[in-house]
Formats: structure tokens, sequence, C-alpha cells
């Protein structure tokens, strides 16, 4: 049976860090161990993430921001004992819908089964330096001064947002793709506008980690 994901409500927030702590411990088997510290999810909370829970008491959860004019992936975890379970494939169904069409970024990383290879099927591709926004490339490099590239290779990745419609917001610009209704009468319908404009694609110590 599917896993419901729903918003994070303030009772949800005290067991989130330790999903989180028992998600870093899978890092073991490949060789990555966290430096000691505050866990993703403790400083998300703090800085007033927005939060995705699966579960009741939740199993996994998923924290995101905006940054760059896009949804960024700050963190998604799942309680080991519920991995393979699409626990946070739902996670991530629920993160998508919600960024309405825009782009989403996260950092990862690169070979880890249920990091980069994971993003790759769910649509995401590597962003290269060149299309880093401001804020993604604080984030790369506070990533470097924290020292989470010695421990791997660590990737930028994006899922493309869809080309904004005269300048509208994403859910008004899905709303304009809709196929519009003939009147009464036969008559015919206008055009829906002028032609798309491209959207612009897009401190963590370290980000989007476990998956699934």
């Amino acid at each position: 049976m599917p896993v419901a994901v729903r918003r994070a409500e303030p009772a949800d927030l005290p067991v989130l860090p330790e999903i989180e702590a028992a998600g870093d411990l899978l890092f073991a088997s490949v060789g990555i161990v966290f430096p000691p510290g505050p866990t993703v999810i403790e400083e998300a909370i703090r800085d007033g993430a927005r939060i995705y829970v699966a579960g009741d008491p939740p199993v996994g959860f998923a924290a995101v921001r905006e940054r760059d004019g896009g949804t960024h992936l700050e963190q998604i975890a799942v309680r080991p004992e519920h991995g393979r379970q699409g626990v946070g494939t739902a996670l991530m169904d629920r993160v998508i819908a919600d960024a309405a069409g825009g782009p989403i970024t996260l950092i990862t990383f690169r070979d880890v089964a249920w990091n980069g290879p994971w993003y790759a099927r769910l649509g995401f591709t590597v962003l290269g330096a060149a299309s880093h926004g401001p804020q993604l490339r604080g984030l790369w490099e506070a990533e470097f001064a924290a020292g989470l590239h010695r421990l791997g290779a660590r990737v930028v990745m994006a899922r493309p947002g869809r080309p904004p419609i005269c300048g509208l917001s994403p859910d008004r610009a899905l709303r304009r793709r809709r196929p519009a209704r003939r009147p009464a009468g036969g008559g015919r319908t206008p055009r829906d506008g002028r032609p798309a404009t491209r959207s612009r694609r897009a401190r963590a110590r370290r980000s989007a980690r476990a998956s699934w």
C-alpha cells in the first residue's frame, strides 16, 4: 500500500533527526562516515524549510527551500527498515508536484547507488558549474569548506522546469497550457499567447544524501 505523504506538523519534527541519523549509517557500507555535528534536518527546521513526511508516525522526510528562484532539496531520508518500499519515491513525487513545473536542484554523492543514480532515474541530470546560481554556488563552496567532498565525489543535479508562458508563475502557466474548449456555436478559440520564454535553471554541511 502506498505511503501517505503530507506536510510536517510540529509534533512530527522531534523524530526527524533520528530518521536522518539512521539513514546516515547506511553510508558506512560504502566507506562514507560523516563528521559529527548537527543534522541537516535540524538546520532546515531552524531555517524554516518546507518539510514533508511520509507515514504517521513519520518513516521518512524531505526538506526543501527556495534557492535561486527554484526549489532546492536540502535533505531526504528514510528509515533503513523502510527502504526499497517506495517511500523515497513518494516523497520526491510530492516535491516535484509542489514545484509546479519549476526547476529543482540538489547536491548529492555521484556514485552512491541511492544518490546520483537514483536521482537520474527521477529525471535529474548533472548541472554544470556555469549554470549554478549564487545561492547554489554558496552551498557548493560551504561543502568544500566542511570537507564533505573528501568523503566521495559530489555533484549538483537539477530537474529542469517547464518554460513559463508570458512571465506567468508556474501554476498559472500550467493552467494556461490546458486545451481551451471551443465556445458554444463552434467559434474558434483565441491563441494561448506569445511563445514561451525559458526560465532560469537553477551553507549546508551536507545535503540530499539518503534516498530510499
